[in-house]
């Protein structure tokens, strides 16, 4: 019989003998080991946090600066009279509209040509002309007050870079070169000066738009049917508000104050409720983060709205009705999804899914769904489509695994007493692995909202707030989300800048986010607990 071999045995003793040196036992060694990747979690954690909030510190007060100089260069003032021409020209758009279903009814239901359409149109296209025009000595009075605003933004700036310039010469130890840097105060209140004169030629010019308005309403065509003719009657409501709210824009103007103070608050509110994201504007810049927030809340709930009935039908099917043979082919099938690049899966949206679902908006059968025909195939409905392919199979694993926890005799003690195969399931392990699929769901709902590569390739990129008085048909709009502005604007800014600043912002905002849906999710499973118990 050969001899035992002794190097084989005496690797453990050496450990041993290792681990006593160091005042452990081999457990104990063992157990730190690996308890330390708990550790190294908690640290990573950490330092990303540090780093969000250490890149991202600062864009408060440079967004209030931003702001300052927008009111003490006068942009504030400007955009009182500029928002009254937006408003105008939304009511346009309202004409235009209604223009075009005027011109269908002409086409459908009395048979006209599109010239015949165009001709009976006449009266119309005068009454929306002269509509049009009514508000362009106001518009050219912008534009003008536009040019002194930004001139005096514009010098302000270039005084502030001359600064940083003379600062940077003075550190480098170039005395001379500094000193020959001409940097020029800014007299905001001599500099305002012409912009707040116009304030009496503003009053007169608002008075003759009140009055052409007014003319141009009063001789509104007829429309052919009841139904339009309550959208015209809608039309002249809205005119009367947008007249009635004239004064107000004559009064703030006038008790307007260049030197007001911005607080912080006004800054971190701007962030946080603002509408507008634009950023390289000639006019201003604004962070805003509404229009993200709601594009990332849209494209999620339409791939939870898939997700969760696939993913967790598909663990409950697996789990509890399949047969052998097809749970080996269903399981690996769905797991593989996992292994897809997301930016595969963005490819295929772009030029598989997005333009299938819009030639089948445009199928006349279809015509009754909510936004169907719809022209945009980048958008909420294809984004979340690809999102919910992404969470399926991290729903249905994390799912199956909470109905294999569930006691086995809770089953067989269920169809002992008579209950069939599906009252079991619903009433009985469905109930008990709650939680897990609970879990599922959130961690699925993180694995969506998390996305950047679809939702940057297949929402749209539009950074505004969703129409949502079109009902369901929101879900055909294209959208930006808080994961695709990061990504998609990163790469283009200057570093410590404040739009650098703005979007790590955002992240902090996604990160506070994931913190909170957590916090949910325990207390949740801890009631259902609570109320089993």
């Amino acid at each position: 019989m050969p001899a035992p071999s002794n190097s084989a045995p005496a690797v453990f003793p050496i450990h041993k003998a290792r681990a006593r040196f160091l005042g452990l036992s081999l457990d104990d060694a063992i157990r730190g080991f690996f308890g330390g990747n708990a550790i190294v979690s908690v640290v990573v954690l950490a330092l990303i946090t540090i780093f969000l909030f250490r890149e991202g510190f600062g864009f408060f007060a440079q967004n209030r600066d931003n702001l300052r100089i927008y009111r003490q260069a006068g942009l504030e003032y400007v955009d009182f009279v500029r928002q009254q021409v937006d408003d105008h020209t939304a009511l346009n758009r309202y004409l235009s509209d209604l223009r075009l279903r005027v011109f269908i009814h002409y086409r459908e239901a009395r048979g006209l040509d599109i010239a015949g359409a165009n001709r009976e149109l006449a009266t119309f296209d005068d009454f929306a002309g002269r509509y049009s025009d009514s508000v362009e000595d106001i518009r050219g009075l912008v534009s003008d007050m536009g040019e002194v605003a930004s001139g005096i933004k514009s010098k302000f700036l270039v005084m502030a870079d001359r600064r940083t310039e003379r600062a940077q010469l003075m550190a480098a130890g170039k005395t001379a070169e500094a000193a020959a840097v001409v940097i020029e105060e800014v007299d905001f209140a001599v500099e305002l000066e012409p912009l707040l004169g116009l304030l009496s030629y503003y009053q007169e010019l608002n008075a003759d738009f009140v009055g052409k308005l007014r003319e141009a309403l009063d001789n509104a065509p007829a429309m052919p049917i009841p139904e339009l003719q309550t959208r015209m009657d809608a039309f002249q409501e809205l005119n009367r508000t947008f007249i009635a709210g004239f004064p107000a824009i004559e009064k703030n103007m006038a008790r307007w104050d260049h030197d007001k103070v911005v607080p912080m608050s006004q800054s971190i509110t701007a962030f946080l409720f603002g509408k507008q994201w634009l950023t390289a504007s000639f006019w201003q810049d604004w962070y805003g983060m509404v229009p993200l927030l709601v594009g990332s809340v849209m494209v999620s709930i339409v791939a939870l709205c898939l997700a969760v009935p696939l993913g967790v039908g598909a663990a409950v099917y697996v789990n509890q009705i399949a047969t052998e043979a097809e749970r080996k082919f269903i399981k690996p099938c769905i797991e593989f999804i996992a292994a897809i690049p997301s930016v595969v899966l963005g490819f295929f949206g772009i030029a598989v899914l997005g333009q299938l679902l819009r030639m089948l908006s445009q199928q006349a059968w279809l015509a009754w769904v909510p936004g169907f025909p719809y022209s945009e195939r980048l958008n909420i409905l294809t984004a979340g489509g690809l999102l919910a392919l992404l969470a399926v199979p991290t729903i249905f694993t994390l799912a199956e695994d909470a109905l294999n926890n569930v006691p086995r005799p809770f089953k067989e003690a269920s169809l002992a007493l008579g209950a069939t195969r599906w009252q079991t399931i619903l009433r009985i392990i469905m109930p008990a692995s709650l939680s897990g699929i609970i879990s599922a769901v959130l961690l699925g709902l993180g694995r969506v909202i998390g996305e950047t590569m679809v939702v940057l390739l297949c929402a749209g990129n539009r950074i505004a707030i969703p129409d949502f008085t079109a009902g369901l048909a929101i879900f055909t709009q294209p959208v930006h989300t808080m994961t695709g502005i990061i990504a998609q604007e990163m790469g283009e800014v200057v570093h410590g800048s404040i739009h650098y600043r703005a979007l790590f912002v955002v992240g902090i905002v996604l990160f506070f986010l994931a913190l909170l849906i957590n916090f949910f999710a325990q207390r949740i499973v801890q009631r259902y607990r609570v109320s089993i118990g």
